[in-house]
């Protein structure tokens, strides 16, 4: 995850997020990312990019007897350790690139938009791989390709200010993208979707679930969230392991 998290200025608007103050059931992704988890009971958990520790803590209630969440920012770790502390639970300050992937270790890797700051996703796939057990699970959310393909990932608006369509460019061209976010400056990482769908698939796993995320009908009342409807922002992938 890219050190923006660490600025004073986008931690500070990053704690102001719904999802950040109410945790999972704040999240628009959860209703159909939560129903993709395998059971967890008895199981051991690697959360990549744990922010705030929710997906760790999820995991913990669900009766995983470890977890581990990572995160390059030091400041998410410490508020993790505040917010989501349990006996089963470990948090590292560690980056995704960095970590050391002990082969056969976890039941069960879940990353949750983390994976759209990671410039070689493969390399990530191949080690997730070689970390998880025979059967183990990989359940990850990304930045839907079509989202981070999209203009400085924003809308054409009218004069009036009303979103008018999302613009989409330089979409077989991965790598870099420049947004503004938070009111901050990010730098996130474009795939395609051949990238990430075929990069699972070459490096061992069996796609189980493909979904994009769409806001449930209970939060259509929240501004700006129906036009959310018009594109998608978020992809969720569940591939498993078959050595």
């Amino acid at each position: 995850m890219a050190n923006e998290y660490e600025q004073e200025r986008f931690f500070e608007e990053y704690a102001k997020m719904p999802r950040s103050k109410d945790g999972l059931r704040a999240a628009g992704e959860w209703r159909q990312l939560k129903p993709l988890f395998p059971s967890l009971q008895g199981k051991t958990v690697l959360d990549l990019g744990c922010g705030y520790g929710w997906h760790c803590a999820f995991a913990a209630q669900q009766g995983a007897v470890r977890a581990l969440g990572i995160d390059l920012s030091g400041k998410m770790i410490e508020e993790a350790k505040k917010r989501n502390a349990e006996k089963q639970i470990e948090y590292r300050i560690c980056g995704i690139e960095e970590y050391e992937y002990p082969e056969n270790t976890w039941d069960c890797v879940v990353s949750n938009l983390a994976l759209h700051y990671i410039e070689k996703i493969e390399n990530v796939f191949q080690n997730v791989y070689k970390t998880l057990k025979s059967g183990g699970v990989f359940l990850f959310n990304i930045e839907h390709p079509v989202f981070t393909a999209g203009v400085g990932q924003d809308w054409i608006y009218t004069e009036a200010g009303k979103p008018q369509h999302w613009p989409v460019d330089n979409y077989f061209m991965p790598g870099e993208r420049n947004t503004h976010f938070l009111g901050c400056e990010v730098v996130k990482q474009h795939h395609t979707l051949t990238q990430i769908l075929m990069g699972l698939l070459k490096n061992g796993f069996a796609l189980e679930a493909v979904e994009e995320a769409k806001p449930p009908e209970e939060m259509m009342d929240i501004p700006g969230m129906k036009d959310e409807l018009r594109r998608p922002m978020m992809l969720l992938v569940k591939a498993a392991v078959k050595k």
